[in-house]
């Protein structure tokens, strides 16, 4: 199956598992996908992921993170560059988001990097997504 936009059936089926309470979510393997999943473990959103490869097909399927109270971690998630409105920013037009309790993830010319990286080395590029 062909997606149009496969960072938005990512992060939909996350919110879906998240609501849902399951430990873990599968989905299909992309760069982009293994490079922002990434980031959202070294942040501390998501327990860990792994890489499987089922059927000569590779897929990415990550570990969800709870509190000790059984709330999730992330709080929400959301598309901001869309297949049909590229949005593209500059480093003057980056702000934290939530007053830095969130994060962006933005594909710049030296890879995809937080917002905080983005500020810290003065760097702009597409603004893909934000997580809280």
């Amino acid at each position: 199956m062909r997606l149009t936009d496969p960072i938005a059936d990512m992060l939909a089926r996350i919110r879906n598992a998240l609501l849902a309470r399951h430990t873990e979510v599968s989905m299909p393997h992309s760069n982009m996908k293994e490079k922002i999943m990434t980031i959202f473990v070294d942040e501390g959103y998501l327990t860990s992921f792994q890489v499987l490869e089922v059927d000569g097909h590779k897929k990415i399927i990550a570990k969800l993170k709870y509190t000790e109270h059984g709330s999730s971690v992330i709080r929400g998630l959301k598309r901001i560059s869309t297949p049909g409105r590229r949005v593209y920013v500059n480093n003057s037009n980056l702000t934290l988001v939530l007053g830095g309790l969130g994060n962006g993830v933005v594909s710049t010319s030296r890879g995809i990097k937080t917002v905080k990286q983005c500020l810290a080395e003065k760097v702009g590029g597409e603004y893909i997504c934000q997580i809280w």
